[in-house]
């Protein structure tokens, strides 16, 4: 059986350090049980979810200062969560999901290093039916999840089943060529394209190209 080796870091943000627990690279693979292949998650693609990508952090700082009084929030496809872990140590009302099968282990271990409240998960996977039971949110955000082609539909499909009537969407993109397609879709179910969320003074510019799509819809009572 191999053992996974971990790595801890300390990411600051202005008003706090948020402490988290990594896989120390993406050569890392531990599935014994096979939970993760039956899922369809093979080896090569296992330890993405355990890695803090420069889109999850560009959306993590975002998240620093965004409003979150009243809103109710869905981290889609959360990897490690790092931005649920703002959210969090800010006392957001935060859900995060993912369908890898570590993603919830991961997510304890990290609150509990932040010694912050435990964040709501619930495995799932956006490419498929969603399940009604994780209702419905003000703010949907994401990091790096259009990598495939049938990939824009299929999120649009998610975040509208899931977004209430008035609601906000924060994608951010490292620049895959799925923008034009997504936002398509996006329109379809109602949603408005804004201009691109200004890149937090963390994020070096020269590292990441990338850009954080901004969506939004209104009720019928706000027209």
């Amino acid at each position: 059986m191999s053992t996974l080796r971990i790595r801890y870091s300390t990411i600051e943000f202005k008003r706090f350090d948020i402490h988290v627990r990594t896989l120390r690279d993406n050569q890392q693979f531990a599935d014994p049980h096979g939970e993760a292949l039956k899922l369809g998650i093979s080896s090569a693609t296992w330890p993405y979810f355990g890695i803090i990508w420069k889109s999850g952090t560009y959306l993590a700082f975002l998240m620093e200062d965004y409003p979150i009084r009243g809103k109710r929030i869905l981290e889609i496809g959360c990897g490690v969560g790092l931005a649920s872990l703002v959210l969090n140590h800010r006392g957001a009302d935060i859900t995060a999901t993912d369908y890898h099968p570590e993603a919830n282990s991961f997510l304890d271990k990290n609150t509990s290093l932040n010694e912050d409240p435990a964040i709501s998960f619930i495995q799932t996977n956006w490419q498929e039916l969603a399940s009604t039971s994780l209702g419905f949110f003000d703010l949907l955000i994401g990091s790096d999840l259009l990598y495939e082609r049938t990939h824009p539909e299929k999120l649009a499909t998610f975040i509208n089943q899931h977004a209430q009537p008035h609601c906000t969407v924060i994608i951010v993109d490292p620049g895959r060529g799925y923008i034009s397609k997504f936002t398509k879709h996006m329109n379809d179910f109602g949603f408005g394209r804004s201009p691109n969320r200004t890149p937090p003074v963390e994020v070096n510019p020269d590292e990441f190209t990338g850009s954080a799509l901004c969506f939004s819809r209104a009720s019928e009572r706000d027209v």
